[in-house]
């Protein structure tokens, strides 16, 4: 047969190929059968082969799947496509990096309309379904007329006929007490719950022990079905609940205690996203476990008995003061226990009760103030639903004062629990505030979640500039930088991001009054219909001078100006929202101007396309300097 590779002539670049305009309204999935081969040992910069997602609508393409292993066979990818009313094309993309002897080569694409992990297993890809190896006993394909194993069943599943085929797995060659065979399936690439079903036969003249796993990526196993004793002489069907909000995968494991165990046959793996157990409940949203504050408390509340240690505050925009993280200017939580009824100025903050057995991560954003010492001022406890059993899951040890800091805590429990906040003075004299804000919490580990694919259109700037790059005029250029800027009272402390990573800025002892800096985007595509785009920007500093954001059209001289800032707005990081269109390729521009002195580093950060319109309105696109009532705190 044939197959299609990555001409290695060309260093450094990137061959892309391009499906046509597919339309899928079912879910469907794509499998891919690829090799990636070198000859050297591993480099830095090793080749990938990259599947992106080019939806309609949408100004960047969204990645689905990357490999950088090495292999001497093919090897096959399933990749789960949700459905959707919109037009895609699949964009397959080969980086050959550093080194010079690796070829990427694509032999078979398919896609076929079903879920992934489901099976009949009549072609001989076997849907990306692997057995783990074992010198005693494996998984085999068994049916199309093939009579190679004395446990040779007469028909198959799928096509009731001898010329169909099934996966088997026969006690003959056990030769240790406990043989295990393991089939493993695809990996999830997208959350599914719902009902998985599977044709079983089971012979046995010793115990034989069938048991279905679900496995997630920290390796952890769940059993999620057994045999009953109960022989079957034809098949049986198997239905067993199945939810899979995270990456993970499904394994069929048959344990033999001797050779005269019998066999075990399967066939027609099927899911429906329809639970099978006439269960009603509604899936576990972990949207409802965090907040923002912006509205109310969502649903956190605190005890009556504690008094009230949290209260809901804004400030205004301020030189002195920084506001939420949300926006800056909007609401956060605030624990003042000075004051509190208790003895011991506690503040307890209770979340919501979370299902058990489930793995989470829980993000949050923590600022101190007015503390001598830090460590223990603001811990996060694991309460069971009784409030009897309490473990401390992360407390806080040292950080910048006055910043907006990101905490991360991955954490799974047998029981329903719930999550709670404890701010806590050691005494009276040492007793500062404590701030709190954006609780977010979602399913699958942090580590998990971070080695997951970015948001497409989103720069953090942790790691590079993204999409963005310098147009270099004069000396003025911006720079990527973690921590305080050098100048002291202009500049922020600490990103917007994590409080610890990077963000872009000017800084402004480099450059003259007047003098601009450039960072601008790659060509972005066009799309018809309203795109957004927010970012976070900081201007502080008495000196500070203007940031302007503008769209340049491809084929057009000018630019047109969606956004400006002028002069000092505040201590905090500032959301900037601008709703602009252009179905034309286009380039979005920051542009930041030096003002009259020193104290002009301005900064952005957290920038993110999406596309449709803003939710929110930003009140003024264009405005300058300073609010009035300057320091005031709203409760």
């Amino acid at each position: 047969g044939h197959y299609i590779s990555v001409d290695t002539s060309y260093e450094g670049e990137k061959a892309v190929l391009s499906s046509p305009d597919l339309y899928s309204e079912e879910w469907s999935c794509v499998r891919l059968i690829y090799q990636i081969a070198t000859t050297s040992d591993p480099s830095p910069d090793p080749a990938r082969l990259n599947v992106y997602l080019r939806q309609e609508g949408e100004s960047f393409d969204r990645l689905l799947w990357s490999a950088k292993e090495p292999s001497d066979s093919w090897l096959i990818a399933s990749l789960d496509l949700m459905n959707s009313t919109k037009k895609y094309k699949l964009v397959l993309e080969g980086e050959m990096g550093q080194d010079k002897s690796t070829s990427i080569a694509v032999f078979e694409i398919k896609i076929t309309s079903g879920y992934c992990i489901e099976c009949d297993f009549e072609e001989n890809h076997l849907c990306g379904y692997v057995n783990r190896w074992n010198p005693n006993v494996n998984w085999f394909v068994g049916g199309g007329n093939i009579r190679n194993s004395q446990s040779i069943l007469p028909k198959d599943h799928t096509l009731n006929s001898a010329l169909g085929h099934y996966m088997y797995v026969d006690s003959v060659y056990v030769k240790h007490f406990q043989e295990v065979a393991q089939l493993i399936s695809p990996k999830t690439t997208a959350p599914i719950s719902g009902c998985l079903s599977f044709y079983y036969q089971l012979k046995q003249e010793s115990n034989i022990v069938f048991t279905v796993y679900l496995r997630d990526m920290s390796g952890f196993y769940e059993e999620i079905w057994k045999t009953d004793s109960a022989l079957n002489a034809d098949w049986a069907l198997a239905e067993v609940d199945f939810n899979a909000p995270y990456p993970m995968e499904v394994i069929f494991e048959v344990a033999f205690n001797s050779a005269k165990g019998g066999y075990v046959a399967l066939d027609d793996i099927s899911f429906s996203p329809v639970y099978c157990s006439n269960q009603t409940g509604t899936p576990f949203n972990p949207a409802n476990a965090g907040c923002n504050f912006e509205e109310d408390l969502c649903n956190f509340y605190q005890d009556h008995k504690d008094g009230p240690g949290w209260s809901r505050v804004k400030v205004k925009r301020n030189v002195y003061r920084a506001g939420d993280h949300t926006t800056g200017f909007g609401y956060y939580l605030l624990a003042n226990t000075k004051f509190t009824s208790q003895p011991g100025y506690i503040g307890r903050l209770y979340g919501p009760t979370l299902p058990g057995n489930l793995q989470f991560c829980l993000r949050f954003y923590y600022a101190l103030y007015g503390f001598f010492k830090m460590s223990g001022t603001l811990a996060v406890y694991i309460f069971e639903e009784n409030h009897v059993v309490q473990e401390k899951i992360w407390s806080v040890s040292d950080s910048p004062k006055g910043v907006w800091t990101q905490a991360e805590i991955s954490f799974k429990k047998p029981m329903p629990c719930k999550v709670v906040f404890v701010s806590w003075c050691k005494s009276f004299w040492d007793c500062g505030l404590v701030a709190l804000d954006d609780v977010s919490l979602s399913l699958g580990s942090c580590q998990a979640a971070d080695s997951l694919l970015p948001s497409p259109g989103e720069c953090t700037f942790e790691k590079d500039e993204c999409v963005f790059t310098q147009k270099k005029r004069g000396r003025g250029s911006w720079h990527r930088k973690r921590g305080p800027t050098p100048t002291s009272y202009t500049g922020p402390k600490g990103d917007h991001t994590t409080g610890v990573g990077y963000y872009m800025y000017i800084e402004a002892s480099n450059m003259v009054y007047g003098q601009r800096a450039y960072l601008v985007s790659r060509s972005l595509r066009g799309t018809s219909g309203k795109q957004c785009l927010t970012f976070f920007y900081h201007m502080y500093g008495a000196g500070t001078g203007l940031l302007s954001v503008y769209l340049k059209k491809e084929g057009d001289e000018e630019e047109i100006p969606l956004w400006r800032r002028t002069g000092e707005q505040s201590i905090s990081w500032l959301r900037g929202l601008i709703e602009y269109e252009s179905d034309k390729n286009y380039q979005i521009i920051f542009e930041a101007i030096r003002g009259v002195s020193i104290r002009s580093d301005t900064a952005i950060d957290d920038i993110l396309f999406q596309a449709g319109p803003c939710l929110e309105v930003e009140e003024i696109q264009f405005s300058s300097g300073y609010p009035d009532s300057l320091n005031e705190i709203e409760y």
